[in-house]
């Protein structure tokens, strides 16, 4: 558990306070993000199915009696490829809760390129999902190739807009709309997922309420810088709105002075 009760920062956009320490790997065009053999396909059946949804359940439920309210709002397209954004407060929690919100639908995740970097979990977390952002302009091919084919596959793409972990924030930062192109380029629907926090009675842990919004549709007739725009609005207005009904601060973050 996170021992920190206050938190100083500096800069909204580019502060980051994950505990974790991890030199991450340079993702070039030689990384392969998508794998078609028969043994890469059963890999990753039996690490995602497998291995971590039984983890990734029992552990938002017990350490953070974790619920979901607004699950209903993904039958709409239970069958098509979406994308999802959430709010960064969780170093595992983060990984674990959208596979709760929307099984038995398959997440592909956004991340750092330290997700894939870690000496032995390193290896595993691409049967998991991980789609890790590239260092290279050639690699961006492949990276938005492999975006692409599991949108169109039905599965859904998760996005941490605010892209730097604030353990247990209240409130949403401020985000730019860069990672709206995906579903702006393609017109895939979009969800966003706010994660609250709750004061629990003989528990360390607060818990974790996540509210579920959507579906928001990029507006096809448009441009491209405008379409991006609006979802951004759409889904940080939504994310504003619901991160208000956090009832309690674990963590204190308070801006540093300039001095200067």
């Amino acid at each position: 558990m996170d021992e920190r009760r206050v938190i100083y920062y500096s800069d909204e956009l580019n502060d980051e306070f994950s505990v974790a320490q991890i030199t991450p790997r340079r993702i070039d065009e030689n990384y392969v993000y998508i794998y078609t053999s028969r043994f890469k396909r059963f890999t990753h059946f039996f690490w995602y199915r497998v291995i971590a949804t039984p983890i990734a359940f029992a552990y938002v439920k017990l350490t953070f009696g974790h619920k979901a309210k607004g699950r209903y709002k993904f039958s709409k397209h239970k069958k098509d490829g979406y994308f999802m954004y959430g709010n960064h407060t969780q170093d595992i929690g983060d990984a674990f809760i959208p596979n709760m919100i929307n099984f038995p639908k398959t997440n592909y995740i956004i991340v750092h390129p330290n997700n894939v970097s870690m000496p032995v979990l390193g290896k595993v977390t691409p049967s998991l999902g991980a789609l890790p952002i590239p260092d290279e302009l050639p690699a961006y091919k492949n990276f938005l190739n492999a975006i692409d084919t599991r949108i169109a596959e039905g599965h859904s793409v998760v996005v941490y807009p605010e892209a730097h972990i604030w353990p247990y924030y209240t409130k949403i930062r401020n985000f730019p709309d860069t990672s709206f192109a995906y579903p702006a380029k393609l017109g895939a629907p979009v969800y966003c997922f706010t994660n609250t926090y709750h004061k629990r009675s003989f528990f360390k842990h607060p818990r974790i309420i996540t509210y579920i919004d959507g579906p928001f549709y990029p507006d096809m007739d448009k441009p491209l810088k405008l379409r991006r725009k609006e979802l951004r609005d759409k889904v940080y207005t939504c994310m504003c709105k619901r991160a208000g009904r956090s009832s309690h601060v674990q963590i204190r973050y308070i801006k540093r002075e300039n001095n200067s």
